[in-house]
């Protein structure tokens, strides 16, 4: 099975959500190996201060990765820069907080877009040249919560599942083309991106075991050793991997009950 690229002058890692948390660490990690880096997230001033920080191994690609345009927009724009993507990393995600039957109906078609649509859509558009060059890496970032439904987040639960799947399968089809993928599904990590979903980290650390928490840096770096090293799925720390294996293979009688009424969510019916 491939490996990562080795770094190259026209070469790059494209990262989307890159502007904070693990997106921002998986790119300061490429950038660690050598790799030059396009950076992709909605905060333009919030990129291009990152990329500062980078010196000339940095692009900056403002895009809202929720909008089919600009998705379809980021190949020519890449191009444009004189860069090859040589891996990509889709990373933007986004979370809802709350049931079914009360979620904001466009907050949740925002989420089906970014985090199910836009890993699609980007892998469809750079695979293609990756194979024909016979070279090239994808990461999906999914969830610990892929292995299993997540009450009170179904959405969130059901997107990461699907990445998990999607890129399992892309991963067997890619098999002897010189091109690797990889999905890393992280426990909770400490970013504060629980907090936009209405989920604060000091409140999901009163319900979440301490020793199940991981910082965002060592995520990224696990995720990009994984990465490297041809593993299929990356799970950071010991405690997420057998929590990861409970989630998959519990019965969903007993995993559902206890899940519901641990989540932060449950008291927003």
């Amino acid at each position: 099975m491939a490996t990562l690229p080795d770094p190259s002058a026209t070469g790059a890692a494209l990262i989307t959500g890159a502007s904070s948390g693990i997106g921002e660490h998986i790119a300061r990690e490429f950038v660690r190996r050598g790799h030059r880096v396009v950076l992709v997230a909605r905060r333009a001033d919030r990129l291009a201060e990152l990329a500062g920080t980078f010196g000339d191994r940095a692009r900056v690609l403002p895009a809202d990765l929720s909008n089919p345009s600009e998705r379809a927009a980021l190949p020519d724009r890449v191009a444009e820069m004189g860069l090859t993507v040589e891996v990509l990393v889709n990373n933007a995600g986004v979370a809802n907080l709350g049931s079914v039957a009360r979620v904001d109906v466009d907050a949740e078609l925002r989420l089906i877009e970014v985090d199910v649509a836009a890993v699609v859509d980007l892998c469809t558009r750079f695979l293609p040249a990756m194979v024909a060059r016979g070279r090239g890496a994808v990461l999906n970032v999914a969830s610990v919560g892929a292995f299993g439904p997540v009450p009170w987040q179904a959405s969130y639960g059901a997107a990461k599942a699907f990445v998990l799947s999607y890129t399992e399968a892309m991963r067997e089809e890619l098999r002897g083309t010189g091109v690797t993928a990889a999905v890393v599904c992280p426990g909770p990590v400490r970013t504060g991106f629980g907090a936009a979903a209405g989920i604060p980290d000091e409140d999901a650390e009163k319900l979440l075991p301490s020793f199940l928490w991981e910082q965002p840096e060592t995520v990224a770096r696990t995720a990009v050793d994984g990465l490297d090293r041809g593993r299929r799925v990356i799970v950071p720390g010991m405690p997420n991997r057998v929590a990861a294996t409970l989630n998959r293979l519990a019965p969903r009688w007993i995993l559902l009950p206890m899940l519901g009424r641990s989540h932060p969510g449950r008291t927003q019916r």
